[in-house]
């Protein structure tokens, strides 16, 4: 069974950090033709805030709203998919959910349907 296991999410203050994992179970981060990171706010779409092909060795594409403060890498060795998040602002606040494509010819990482998600992890952000 394939499986996205997300960790990592917390309470956070201002300006602090944290860290969100992404476990993939039963496939490889290999086998994913694009994989991302995305956040939703209650109220508010899902919005998508970093992407990157895993397999094309290309630096991954961020959101205009967190380039500078996240980063996004990936260890085939442990088969996760990682977001730095630093310098949190309060609008970063939201559940975060790992995604992933294996589909061959789904147009982009930014603009393609995701066929695998993970449950979600909330990043609560205080001013």
């Amino acid at each position: 069974q394939r499986q996205l296991v997300e960790s990592g999410g917390g309470s956070v203050e201002a300006g602090g950090s944290l860290r969100l994992s992404c476990k993939l179970k039963g496939l490889y981060i290999s086998s994913a033709v694009c994989m991302a990171w995305f956040r939703q706010t209650p109220g508010k779409q899902r919005e998508g805030v970093a992407y990157i092909y895993p397999s094309d060795g290309d630096a991954p594409i961020y959101d205009d709203s967190v380039r500078g403060r996240f980063t996004l890498t990936q260890d085939h060795r442990e088969n996760t998919l990682n977001l730095q998040m630093d310098k949190l602002k309060p609008e970063d606040s939201g559940m975060y959910y790992c995604a992933a494509d294996l589909s061959i010819g789904g147009g982009s990482c930014r603009a393609r349907e995701y066929n695998y998600w993970g449950q979600g992890t909330q990043v609560t952000v205080s001013s």
